[in-house]
């Protein structure tokens, strides 16, 4: 588990293995150039990972060549096709193959990778990886899950759905719960992850009935899935140490994580011009430059870069489209650490699970009202 002052995940065992991460260099704002430096950063200090790397053969090798961390780790797939940050979902998807985006996710879906990771347009890499990766069989809406900087031990806490899908009935909240439980447990160790559902208020009387419903569904698979459930939840407890994994719908997650990320920003400008006011802010900041690179680091968004798409046949990590290299760098990490894990295996047994409790609890309900 990382320790308090962290802003890492926990190292897994066996470093050493290999593992092929599947890498769209094309697609983000910072072009080819920054995600081939993050792969560079992410392989200096990681000795077992290897690179199927996807967009114009000729440009890629050129920018490979002069990262010596990147020797031998890299088989280049030539795909000229750019999926762009304007191109709306639907018309990705008739369009999309031959494109850096799509051979990406087919390296995935062949068994060659372990794990994506893009910085491409968020909307048409989900509805892409739902039509190369399929969902997994019980889920409805898969989901994105970020990392939520936070008080407790590991540092960050989990939260899911950011943006998939602005809807959630009661049983994608379950289903919701059971993986961001599984992912808590396989990215931070985390034997029995606390789970919490985001709500206007802790008491049960509050909320849209889809919430009500998950509330009553989530504690019937806690103790089967391992995971302790610890009611709703608001939003001042997104940072906290009362819990691990927060679920709530798409909608209200990506408004949630926007308003962190801002939030973050102008603290961190506010600081600046503080400590820039005079000679003797000048010096206390001097006086501070330790305890205030701590913060910076600990609440900087590039290391904890990378939400991952749950639900489907094999991971997908997003990175930010202006993610530089040390962005670049984290999101593969992650996806790096998951693929050790055994993640996706594990993901799918719990997924299957909560199928099946759904299924016993609308057994019961239909037997009881015959």
């Amino acid at each position: 588990m990382a320790s308090a002052d962290s802003n890492t995940l926990p190292r897994a065992p066996g470093d050493g293995d290999g593992v092929v991460i599947s890498v769209d260099a094309m697609g983000g704002d910072r072009g080819p150039a920054t995600v081939i430096a993050g792969m560079a950063e992410s392989a200096g200090k990681n000795p077992g990972i290897r690179f199927i790397v996807h967009g114009p053969q000729a440009e890629l090798e050129r920018l490979i060549a002069r990262r010596g961390d990147l020797a031998g780790r890299c088989d280049i797939r030539d795909a000229a096709g750019v999926v762009t940050m304007d191109d709306k979902p639907s018309q990705v998807l008739r369009k999309s193959e031959g494109t850096s985006m799509w051979s990406t996710l087919e390296s995935v879906r062949q068994g060659e990778a372990t794990a994506a990771v893009s910085c491409g347009n968020t909307g048409a890499l989900m509805a892409l990886s739902m039509l190369r990766l399929r969902k997994l069989p019980g889920v409805n809406r898969p989901a994105i899950a970020c990392l939520w900087p936070s008080r407790n031990p590991q540092g960050f806490n989990v939260m899911l759905d950011v943006g998939a899908d602005i809807r959630a009935d009661a049983q994608d909240l379950l289903t919701y719960a059971l993986m961001g439980a599984s992912y808590a447990r396989n990215g931070f160790g985390l034997e029995r992850p606390r789970v919490g559902l985001l709500n206007v208020g802790t008491e049960e009387h509050k909320g849209r009935p889809e919430l009500k419903q998950a509330h009553e569904l989530i504690p019937t698979t806690a103790q089967a899935a391992n995971f302790d459930y610890v009611g709703f939840v608001e939003g001042g407890d997104l940072p906290s140490a009362r819990v691990d994994v927060i679920v709530t719908d798409g909608f209200t997650g990506n408004v949630a994580l926007k308003t962190g990320e801002g939030t973050a920003k102008l603290v961190g400008e506010l600081l600046k011009e503080a400590f820039g006011k005079s000679v003797m802010s000048k010096f206390a900041a001097l006086l501070a430059m330790g305890s205030l690179k701590r913060l910076q680091k600990r609440i900087d968004p590039r290391r904890v870069n990378g939400g991952v798409f749950l639900g489907l046949n094999g991971t997908v990590v997003k990175s930010h489209g202006s993610a530089d290299a040390t962005g670049v760098s984290a999101a593969i990490k992650l996806a790096f650490r998951l693929a050790q894990s055994g993640f996706q295996d594990r993901l799918a047994a719990r997924v299957a699970q909560s199928v099946a409790a759904a299924g016993q609890i609308n057994g019961s309900k239909e037997s009881e009202a015959s």
